[in-house]
């Protein structure tokens, strides 16, 4: 049986963590081959599974950081066990397409695509689904394409819908509308190819942003599944992403 390997971010709890964990292994065995563990928050899981597209492996995510929506809670005691149990999930990103003006750039975003004002004035941007307009022209601070499993996160702060994630949907919120003034976004298929143009390129310009990769002045953005892409990831049978996100679709905000 191969022994997984172990891939850390660079703060003190992550190298503590993975410590315990090398010598865990030591004594105990982890069923699972082709595995990655990856000891982090959620920013470092991310750019952890884009470095990995072309892998066959499969990742499990253990949290050192914040919050950790897309990682489990370390126990030294059961953390070996937890492995071996953990339930599969396979997560497609979204492909953003950017088209600026002297050049083009292709990113991956496994939780949202957003299209945010570069400047102090508000953006002005049309959206299609193919060839059909979904809104001709939204004056904004922006819009926010997000996946089921990026669905709690920025999008839900900016009042989108949170997705199950088995829904094969993904959402279309707005940031800040000013006209219409209350367009409340919409949720499409995730077959949907979302052409987004900047409708004034010259005097509003914007960036486009797939999960924390920046690209500016963007003048039209394209943004699909990409279906033949898909990350494995493991979840803890007592607390998986499906679990994660019906908590937050419960969870009372308090003052």
């Amino acid at each position: 049986m191969n022994k997984p390997l172990i891939i850390s971010d660079k703060n003190l709890r992550s190298h503590k963590i993975k410590s315990q964990l090398v010598n865990i292994l030591k004594k105990e065995q982890i069923k699972r081959s082709n595995l990655i563990i990856v000891i982090g928050g959620d920013g470092f899981m991310l750019k952890t599974l884009k470095k990995n597209t072309k892998t066959k492996k499969i990742f499990y995510g253990i949290n050192s950081g914040n919050y950790g929506f897309l990682m489990n809670k370390y126990t030294n005691k059961l953390i070996v066990n937890n492995i071996n149990k953990a339930n599969l999930v396979s997560i497609s990103p979204l492909e953003m397409i950017v088209i600026s003006k002297n050049k083009k750039k292709k990113c991956l975003a496994i939780n949202e695509v957003s299209i945010l004002r570069q400047s102090r004035q508000a953006a002005n941007l049309s959206i299609k689904n193919k060839n059909n307009f979904i809104i001709k022209r939204l004056v904004s601070d922006g819009v926010l394409i997000s996946t089921p499993a990026g669905s709690t996160a920025y999008n839900l702060s900016v009042h989108g819908p949170i997705l199950n994630l088995n829904s094969k949907k993904i959402s279309i919120a707005p940031i800040s509308p000013f006209r219409p003034r209350r367009w409340p976004g919409k949720i499409v298929s995730d077959k949907s190819k979302l052409t987004i143009l900047n409708l004034n390129s010259k005097k509003r310009p914007v960036s486009a942003v797939a999960d924390n990769l920046e690209v500016r002045n963007a003048k039209k953005i394209i943004v699909k599944v990409k279906k033949d892409l898909k990350f494995n990831v493991l979840y803890d049978k007592s607390k998986g992403l499906q679990k994660k996100i019906k908590i937050e679709q419960l969870r009372k905000e308090t003052s």
